[in-house]
């Protein structure tokens, strides 16, 4: 049987020396193969008297059992080994801290809102939000706008494919002013009836659509308007407000602001507000940063009020412009691609 023992020790030597399971399975075939050693031995039964057959065809098989029990565990050691190597290459040190993740922080504009909204709170002005999409009353038609104003174009405004309950379609308001006009009309509500009235103080902040992108406009932008009405507020309290507001939010004392008359359809009269700032790069240049105004007699009946007797102005801003002056930004655009080199600068 020296034969059948030397064939076994010729397979443990030749699988012991591959370290590569594709050479294994070449070695398997010269043993255990359609034409391998141990395959033509058991051809070969066949050849044997009888009285030897059973013998021999035993010994063989229990050469073909080794044989195998020496490649399943070659198999097993090359698998072991694959893994070390790859277990190796991917090390992980268990002692090292782990990777805490980073913390959000507030985009530049919402951190202007948030401002806006601080100071203006602190004056004794509500907050009010309401629905992006709107209707044509609340968007133009309650804000003294007619029918063939240029804010009414569809190169303008970007519209809804639904109507509201007037058969007008939906749009996506064009400014905040909107929220003036519902929370006004639902103040004056609560309050008819009563001799007095308390006074409407409020601002509108939120996002605003229009059709119209460059480096200073953007189809999305933010706006920030405000709105008092009482029985005598005038154009001295708005300049009082707002260049109060404006150092406030701009840290700084010595500015200075300037109407200049303008026209819009919710106000009358109107005016552009500029202001300058006392130091920096921008020192002694008159901006724009407001449209304002006394609030229309049409636009304060639509609100439910008597214009003979109620008054106030009204004031938009824009988040994006103040936020740019703010922080010296030279494009808008910067502020919605979604730069994480440049948004962490401001958190």
């Amino acid at each position: 049987m020296s034969d059948l023992d030397s064939i076994v020790g010729q397979a443990r030597e030749q699988f012991a020396a591959i370290g590569d399971a594709a050479q294994l399975e070449e070695a398997k075939a010269r043993f255990l193969g359609k034409s391998g050693q141990v395959t033509e031995l058991l051809k070969g039964l066949a050849k044997l008297p009888v009285e030897e057959r059973k013998a021999r065809g035993e010994a063989i098989n229990r050469v073909k059992n080794a044989i195998e029990a020496a490649l399943a565990d070659r198999r097993e050691a090359l698998a072991d080994a694959r893994m070390q190597q790859k277990l190796a290459a991917e090390a992980l040190d268990v002692t090292l801290p782990g990777r805490s993740a980073q913390r959000g922080g507030l985009h530049p504009v919402m951190r202007t809102q948030r401002r806006v909204e601080q100071i203006f709170r602190s004056i004794g002005f509500d907050i009010a939000e309401g629905p992006e999409i709107e209707t044509d009353w609340f968007n133009f038609t309650a804000l003294n706008s007619p029918e063939n104003h240029p804010a009414r174009s569809m190169q303008d405004t970007f519209y809804v494919d639904a109507r509201d309950s007037a058969g007008k379609q939906l749009l996506l308001r064009t400014h905040t002013s909107p929220m003036q006009v519902r929370y006004a009309s639902l103040h004056a509500a609560k309050h008819r009836g009563h001799e007095t009235m308390a006074p409407i103080k409020v601002i509108a902040p939120g996002r605003t659509y229009r059709v119209d992108s460059d480096a200073t406009h953007s189809p999305m932008f933010h706006q920030v308007e405000g709105l008092w009405i009482d029985e005598d507020i005038s154009f001295a309290d708005l300049k009082g407000v707002f260049l109060n507001f404006m150092r406030a939010f701009f840290e700084d004392d010595n500015i200075v602001a300037r109407f200049r008359p303008s026209y819009f359809p919710f106000t009358e009269p109107s005016a552009e507000i500029d202001i300058a700032f006392s130091s920096g790069p921008m020192k002694g240049r008159w901006l724009e940063v407001s449209g304002s105004g006394q609030v229309h007699p049409n636009v304060v009946r639509n609100f439910g009020l008597d214009p003979e007797r109620h008054i106030g102005f009204a004031f938009g801003s824009g988040l994006e412009r103040l936020t740019m002056l703010r922080y010296g930004i030279g494009d808008l655009r910067l502020f919605y691609e979604g730069d994480l080199r440049f948004l962490r600068q401001f958190n």
